[in-house]
């Protein structure tokens, strides 16, 4: 048993940030943490097919990875009050080509352009903030989403599938070949847990899944793999999935099972907040357990909901809960490798 627990946390958007954010206490040593409290190793994947905004201006103009999710990941596992975390998230309000762009997003593109490598670019920025964690990008190929629709529909960007209003079907990349990077490969790997989620199903979580070898090395991973499910569904996405139809899609996408638990909130979302969500074509997620169970799943429960004027999961709930099931991984990895070495025999 190692005295650091290492979490490898793919996803991308708001989701993912918020699990990052809540993990992050868990990074650094604090004068009240005891000796048997070991401290998180963090790595992120994180998805690059963002084609709207402030990403797909950079993208087009730059020829560059989109660079949002991944600030909005660096942003997340600095030192909240910090001068340049503040810097990082400032958003340009007026200014002929630059208003919509944040600080971040510009610096990260213009350290591309100095070094002639975004995965570069992105690892001295995290030098930059002394972020509590590693971040890279799922992959260093300039792909683009497709998504294939009910009735066979072909729909190219990540924007206009979100704007889609059928049901899709299928998620690809184009080019279908696309490599991770080495570090990522290493890092799960060598993981006591791999997270899932929360986050944008088909936008967010598939598509890390889509590059070459990802899937397979998870499955590989002795570590324990979690999925954080979603609280709303989303439209153009997922309306009307349940928890285990978001299963279902990451299996189907993988080449198969891929997880060992799923992680669902209890917290019930109140009538009003409901109703205006309704207005958006979105409902809360439904938490089949029985069916989750039945595809093989261990459940975990918890109070995630974030009290706020939208649902979005809490933080520091999501942190906490990701810290337990890294102790679980940790033995979770040891008995499975421990296993192995026992059948070499």
């Amino acid at each position: 048993m190692s005295d650091t627990l290492r979490v490898v946390s793919i996803g991308g958007g708001t989701g993912l940030s918020s699990l990052l954010a809540g993990l992050k206490h868990y990074a650094r040593a604090s004068p009240d943490r005891s000796p048997e409290h070991p401290l998180v190793d963090i790595t992120a994947v994180v998805t690059v097919t963002d084609d709207g905004g402030s990403s797909g201006r950079l993208r087009r103009d730059f020829d560059v990875l989109p660079p949002g999710d991944i600030r909005s990941c660096m942003v997340a596992l600095s030192e909240d009050e910090a001068l340049l975390s503040q810097l990082f998230r400032y958003r340009f309000n007026s200014g002929r080509g630059l208003k919509g762009h944040s600080f971040g997003n510009l610096f990260l593109t213009a350290l591309t352009g100095v070094m002639g490598d975004f995965p570069d670019a992105v690892k001295k920025s995290c030098e930059v903030l002394n972020i509590a964690g590693k971040i890279y990008p799922s992959t260093a190929a300039d792909v683009v989403l497709e998504a294939v629709l009910e009735g066979g529909r072909v729909v190219r960007g990540e924007t206009k599938i979100s704007r889609s209003r059928k049901p899709i079907r299928e998620i690809r990349l184009e080019p279908r070949v696309a490599r991770p990077l080495r570090e990522t490969v290493e890092a799960i790997a060598q993981a006591d847990l791999i997270t899932l989620g929360p986050g944008s199903l088909f936008t967010s979580v598939v598509p890390n899944l889509l590059v070459s070898g990802i899937a397979a090395a998870i499955r590989k991973s002795p570590a324990m793999k979690a999925y954080f499910v979603n609280l709303m569904s989303q439209p153009g996405e997922t309306i009307n999935f349940r928890a285990s139809d978001h299963v279902q899609a990451i299996n189907n996408h993988a080449g198969g099972p891929l997880l060992d638990c799923a992680i669902v909130s209890t917290t019930r979302i109140t009538p009003s907040m409901r109703r205006r969500y309704a207005e958006q074509q979105a409902s809360p997620v439904e938490n089949d357990t029985d069916n989750l169970v039945a595809m093989g799943l261990e459940i975990f429960e918890a109070d995630l909901l974030q009290r706020s004027v939208k649902v979005r999961h809490n933080p520091a709930a999501l942190g906490a809960l990701a810290y337990r099931l890294a102790l679980l991984g940790q033995r979770h990895r040891a008995a499975k490798l421990q296993g192995l070495a026992t059948l070499r025999r």
